[in-house]
């Protein structure tokens, strides 16, 4: 087997039209806070069967993944679900979740995370979606690289591996870190480029990500992966495309 390459286009569906051409899936962004709360499937699939694209969605990024709570955790397993089954009837292929708690920094609520990313992996197994916990360490709620890592491999979860966010939280070196410590794991990948100064979701290139290191560890990768540069140009987004497609590509 070998990667498939797609774009982030948010919630718009203008956008998705205007730069999946070439790509082979769109990550589409959806539920609370976007304009897609309930995927508008019909013109969504004709959409993505007219670029013979495939299907991947973002779930929603202002939801925390557990709190103190049992109640409020248990309406957030009940809401990720519904998103699930909705993404599955539209025949998404795997659904990106934050690493987030109420307070990251908090110990006792790991297990909390724990048991909540169980549940709602579970629940995209139900529906044929495959979960992929997302890496957002630098944000003030996401959980940090290495924790995110061991609880993932806990819970048999597939990680989102965001390389721009791993950087934002802990730099090239915490890239190697991550890859050569959970990088089994990885079954999607963000890819852009960043600049320490703030500077984010870039085009390949342009920033200071050292992505050697990300040919080292995942040489030959076989997941997917989302080219989440945030433009509608689409010279700027084939560029990219290429430039990772290099760095994955099985060396001679």
């Amino acid at each position: 087997m070998s990667a498939e390459f797609g774009v982030t286009v948010g919630d718009s569906l203008e956008r998705l039209d205007a730069t999946i051409d070439g790509f082979d899936f769109a990550e589409v962004s959806i539920g609370d806070g976007t304009a897609l709360a309930d995927l508008e499937r019909e013109p969504l699939q004709e959409s993505l069967s007219a670029a013979d694209a495939d299907l991947c969605v973002h779930l929603p990024y202002k939801q925390v993944v557990g709190t103190p709570s049992p109640e409020i955790n248990a309406g957030i397993v009940a809401y990720m679900t519904r998103l699930l089954e909705l993404a599955g009837d539209c025949g998404a292929t795997k659904a990106v979740l934050h690493g987030t708690l109420r307070d990251p920094h908090d110990t006792d609520l790991r297990p909390v995370f724990a048991e909540q990313l169980a549940a709602i992996a579970a629940a995209g197994d139900d529906v044929g979606v495959e979960l992929v916990v997302e890496n957002v360490g630098h944000q003030a709620r996401g959980l940090p690289l290495s924790v995110l890592g061991d609880l993932a491999r806990e819970t048999d979860t597939a990680v989102c591996f965001d390389v721009g966010h791993a950087y934002m939280e802990e730099g090239n070196d915490g890239i190697d870190r991550f890859l050569s410590g959970w990088g089994e794991l990885v079954s999607h990948l963000h890819v852009h480029d960043v600049r320490s100064r703030g500077d984010t979701h870039m085009p390949i290139g342009a920033g200071e990500i050292d992505y050697d290191i990300v040919a080292d560890h995942l040489e030959g990768f076989d997941g997917t992966v989302a080219v989440e540069v945030f433009t509608d140009d689409l010279g700027m987004l084939r560029d990219s495309d290429r430039r990772i497609r290099d760095v994955l590509e099985p060396r001679s």
